[in-house]
């Protein structure tokens, strides 16, 4: 990294973070409809082997 300069490199620090805290907004926004689905999964997996379908 000897030859950045260091404008161009405080910009794509800058840059990275705009990126992350896009992301993380967007996790968040889908982490209830993410859980909704794991607990359908689940709900559903155990009907099966109650059932004795799963096999």
């Amino acid at each position: 990294m000897k030859g950045v300069n260091p404008i161009v490199a405080v910009l794509a620090v800058i840059g990275g973070l705009v990126v992350l805290g896009w992301l993380l907004r967007i996790t968040f926004s889908l982490l209830p409809l993410l859980v909704l689905i794991a607990i359908g999964v689940f709900v559903y997996i155990v009907v099966q082997n109650m059932t004795g379908k799963g096999r």
